[in-house]
Order: structure tokens, then sequence, then C-alpha cells
């Protein structure tokens, strides 16, 4: 059996590239880095610091944070000349060329790199130097513990293979290529950690932050069946690949904080941050709102593993991390990532179906709220990343429309199209599976570094081929242009009926407040509401309405009116105080709910074929 080449050890005798890290002041926030080139080009060598992240749709200028850089050759000083914004070029050497730099670490997030004297955190983009033309050199990385008596007790987190050092323990670490040894980020310090085996295969979950009362066992038994469940999706039982994980290990990187969210995936790990709030706590075994949105996280980057770090857009095979990669396929990468994270969560028992129902229903009147879905296609949207989604202002619901959310609809209405049409024949998760024997599986067999990548016209015939179905005019309709999807006629053979919720003659202003402090401020302005007819701007803080108060009782101040009042509201405009007169509309605000009726039987078979994978035939 070949492996997958980012989970190879490589033991070369000397390694032509050679990197040691320490997290030198941690009160300063300051990783120090040495770069050892063996065999510097004769020209003079270049080295560069990613732009972004893999992930990460956005241009972040990670060598921003380098804080002073050197070179020597035996001893003696040779000069560095900056080339561009993020590059360096090196005078020709005799013999090996060392540099000797420093790295601002104070990005709380899984993005970059965090260093205090609490913990130390970083992605290889944000530290560790490309030498240009040698990216496909075995690369060693000397991994060392803070100076200290305070930092005896910290130890490693990551996913990257040993070569001199214990798993866990602070030494020498290796990867085959540069692109393998950005893929694994590290966290040093005291973090709680557990284990599991997954089908056979080691899982460490290592928790920063203090959270008391973690109840760590149970959080292991929770993820293993997230994660067994996405392994026998891509490799069900009666295949010669059965079961089979395409890493040897795999590692949670998780911060626990007061209040933040988010998470990055890696080829055989994760970088997550969360509040503590939502982690399990010991002797409540209840599910609350917050640890099922946290377990979506894990399902969400577990299920990353497949779909976009092997399965991959041919623009990002190989990455260029100095340039923006444009792709018009993240509504499949991340949409469809977002369809399966939850969906998962059903699938391996740890939520049920009225749970997993809210959570669609919730997606759903989110797309369904922002007037950008008219828009903007989320072919687009996947385009426009780099300028749009990872820049959002104030004006961004009007305007763009997201290819995690509306592309999980999409990953929704094609599944539901695809069971229907072939009387349950096939499904999407088929669909999936032939994207992975295709572009990920057997290409990486070959022990290739880079992947093959699919593009969107070959993602559209393999869906045609899968399925046995036309579907060029779903694509060009839902994906291409802004039509809104036809969910309600594609729920109904499955006994599910779409309820509008809301309250009639409820009224409105059409804007998303944001209170701080005793200030209710106007987050966004909903195109064609009440408060975009009268005038109201995002940032306008309100002050009252008709001489009434307003802090974080607009909601109470509002229910005494009806639908067609004018009221008078006064608010402020930067420090401007401006009063507007605003005719009070309806909400409109999206409140659609699932009803799954129990007949016909039919019906009840295909909605459980559809939320167990399994055929509805």
């Amino acid at each position: 059996m070949k492996k997958n080449v980012s989970n190879v050890v490589v033991k070369p005798a000397r390694a032509s590239l050679s990197y040691s890290i320490i997290a030198a002041d941690p009160a300063a926030h300051l990783f120090a880095v040495t770069l050892t080139v063996a065999e510097p080009a004769a020209v003079g060598q270049i080295v560069a610091l990613p732009a972004w992240i893999p992930g990460s749709y956005m241009m972040r200028e990670f060598a921003r944070n380098i804080v002073q850089i050197r070179a020597e050759s035996n001893g003696r000083k040779i000069a560095l000349k900056k080339i561009d914004k993020h590059s360096w070029q090196a005078a020709p050497c005799d013999g090996p060329l060392t540099l000797h730099y420093q790295v601002y670490a104070w990005d709380l997030s899984v993005r970059a790199a965090h260093l205090d004297q609490t913990h130390g955190f970083f992605n290889g983009t944000s530290v560790f130097l490309r030498v240009v033309g040698q990216e496909n050199a075995p690369h060693e990385v000397d991994i060392q513990r803070p100076q200290g008596d305070a930092y005896e007790g910290w130890r490693i987190a990551t996913a990257l293979p040993t070569l001199k050092a214990k798993r866990g323990a602070f030494g020498t670490y290796v990867a085959a290529n540069y692109d393998e040894l950005i893929d694994h980020p590290v966290e040093m310090g005291t973090f709680q950690l557990a284990s599991f085996k997954a089908h056979g295969v080691p899982h460490e979950i290592a928790i920063t932050g203090n959270v008391p009362n973690l109840d760590l066992p149970r959080l292991s038994a929770d993820l293993k069946k997230i994660c067994e469940t996405q392994i026998a999706f891509f490799e069900p039982a009666g295949s010669k690949f059965a079961k089979r994980a395409p890493m040897q290990r795999y590692v949670f990187l998780t911060l626990a904080v007061g209040d933040g969210y988010g998470g990055l995936e890696h080829r055989a790990s994760t970088a997550l941050i969360c509040a503590r709030a939502d982690l399990p706590v010991k002797g409540q075994p209840e599910m609350s709102d917050g640890y099922r949105t946290f377990l979506g996280l894990c399902s969400h980057e577990y299920f990353h593993t497949w779909n976009v770090k092997r399965i991959k857009p041919a623009t990002f095979a190989p990455y260029d991390l100095q340039v923006e990669n444009y792709t018009p396929l993240l509504w499949l990468f991340e949409g469809f990532t977002s369809y399966y994270d939850d969906l998962m969560l059903l699938r391996s028992g740890l939520i049920d179906q009225a749970a997993y129902f809210k959570l669609v229903e919730k997606t759903i009147n989110g797309v369904l709220l922002g007037s950008g879905r008219h828009k903007q296609s989320v072919a687009e949207s996947s385009f426009d990343a780099w300028v749009k989604y990872y820049r959002q202002d104030e004006n961004s619901p009007n305007a763009i429309v997201s290819y995690y959310t509306k592309g999980s609809l999409v990953a929704l209405a094609l599944d539901l199209t695809i069971r229907a049409e072939t009387k349950g024949r096939k499904s999407l998760d088929d669909v999936m599976r032939a994207l992975w024997q295709k572009y990920g599986r057997d290409f990486y067999a070959d022990n290739a570094q880079s992947g093959r990548g699919v593009t969107e016209a070959a993602v559209e015939a393999l869906f045609d081929a899968v399925t046995g179905l036309k579907l060029k005019r779903f694509f060009d309709r839902y994906v291409r242009a802004t039509d809104d999807l036809p969910l309600a006629k594609l729920l109904a053979p499955t006994g599910i009926v779409l309820n509008d919720r809301r309250k009639a003659g409820k009224p409105a202003l059409g804007a998303r407040t944001a209170t701080s402090g005793n200030d209710c401020k106007l987050a966004n302005v909903y195109e064609g509401g009440a408060a975009h007819r009268a005038g109201l701007s995002a940032g306008d803080v309100l002050v009252a309405l008709d001489g009434i108060r307003v802090t974080n009782n607009l909601e109470s101040v509002l229910a005494r009116y009806r639908v067609g009042d004018s009221v008078a509201v006064h608010a402020f405009r930067r420090d401007e105080l401006m009063t507007f007169s605003v005719k009070l509309l309806a909400d409109t605000a999206p409140q659609l709910g699932f009803n799954a009726e129990e007949k016909p039987a039919a019906a009840v078979t295909m909605r459980a074929a559809w939320l167990a994978g399994r055929s509805g035939r």
C-alpha cells in the first residue's frame, strides 16, 4: 500500500535546508528564526515569505511581521537586499548561507502566529522563509524550548513528522518539501491533551487556554464519531481502501478564549479557536448550542482533509503563495464542506433530525436575508473572495453572497435533485466519492506533492457522468447566475414542507443593530427597508424613537407600533444629531422552518435515505 507523501517521514543524511525557531522573547511576542541554506544559488539566493495562507483567501502580507533580518556565511556578513514587499536576495557567497530574523507574533487567530508567556503558536507561512528554487528539497526545523524555568513544562503539539524529537517534545522535525513544512501548524505550551484512534489512525486534541472542568473524554468520544463517519464516507466498506484515512496521524489544535470562533484546515491537522464556554463540561451531558457549534466547526475542518487539501481547484496545484490564486470553485470546496459538516453530526449520531433541521433553516434564512444574492453568483463570490468576502463592510449584505452558505444550499439542492431524478440510485455522496477517487486518493497514492487539481468543466462533467443526468441548466441558473434555489419544491419529495414563521404585521426598521454600552448602532441597513428609505445609514447611532430613548430596547420600543406608522428617529451620524421620519414596514427577515410530515411512506423513506446517507430504493 502506497503512502501519502505528506505522511512519509523523510530522514535524509543531511537536509539541504534547515531552520531553527525559538520563542526568544515571549513578553515582546518575538520568535527568533535561523535558516541555513547549504548550497545557495550562485547568483545570490532569493528568499521570500508567503503573502497568504491556503484556506484563507486574502493577501495578509506576513512579511510585514519580520522585525529584523541579516545574513552571514562562514562568520562573514553577507549583504541582503530587499527586492519586493516579501522577498530578499543575498549577495553571492562561498559556502552555506545563514539568515537570522525575528518575527513579531501577536495575531490571535488561526491564520498567523501568536506568542506570549502562556503559549506559542505559528503557521509556517508566518515564520519560515521560502528558499526560491529549492522548494522541493527536504526541510528540517529544530523547534527549541524558550529559555527560563517558567517554560520547563511546555511541550509541542503538531502533525509535523519528527526526526530527532520524541512526539510532543521540543527537537527536530522534518518535511519532505516546503509545501509540507508550512502545512503543519505548531502549538507550544501547557495545553490539555487527549487522544483516540479513528479507524486505526491516531488522533490528538490539544486544548490551549484555561478551561475549568473540561470533559476531554466526552470531546474525544464525540470527535471519534465524526472522524470515523467521514473516513467511512470517502472510503466505505466493500473496497480495498475501506475505511482508510488519507493521513497517518491527525491533530486538532484548539485555542479556547473568552469569545472567539474560527478554523483553518491543514493536510493532517486543523487550527481552531473557540469560546471556552462552547467546550463540554464534566457532569453536564446535554448538547449545548455552543458545543454543537464547536463540533460543527471540527467537522467542517476535518472534511477539508479530503475536500480542498487533496481534492483541490486546478489553480491551487500547486499554490502560488505570493499572489492571488483565483478560482470560481470555492462554492464546491467551502460550500459543499459547509453542507456536509452538520450532516456528518447527524450521521454520526451526535445530533438528531430536529437539531439538524434547525441548522439548515438558519442557513436558508441567512442566505435569503441579503439582497446581494441577486447581484452576485456563488461562482463570482468564489472568484472575488480576495477582495470582497474577506474584506466585508457594512454594505456587504446588499452586495455579495457567501460561497459558504449559498454553496451549502447548492449542495443540498443538488443532493435532493440527484436523489429524486435517479429514484434514489445516486446522490451527491457518490459524486464526492468520485471526486476523491479521481482527483484525491489515486493521485496522492502516487506520492505527488501538489495534487492534480480539478477545473470547473471537469467538475460538471463528473456530475453528469456519475449521476447520468444533464445538470448544465442547474449550474447555469444557480451557480453561474443568481436565481434562488427552489428548495421548497426539492424538499417536497422528502415530505418536508417549508413554512413561513414570520409574525404577521410585525414592524421593523430593516436593519441589523449592534449595541455597545448603551449605544444602539445600525450595523447593516438592508436595501429597500424602512431605514434605507428614510435615509438612515450604517454607523448611525440611534438616540430615540418619538422621544423614547433607544439603547438595547429597540425591539420592545418598536412593538408599540404598527406597520405603516411613521416615527421620528433621532440619531447621531458621527458627532452630528440628525432627525429622520421613518415609515415602518413589515418585517421581511425570512423565518422559514421545516415541517417534516410522516406521509406518504415513500417520502419518509427518501428523507431517511438522504439523512442517513444511503440508497432510497
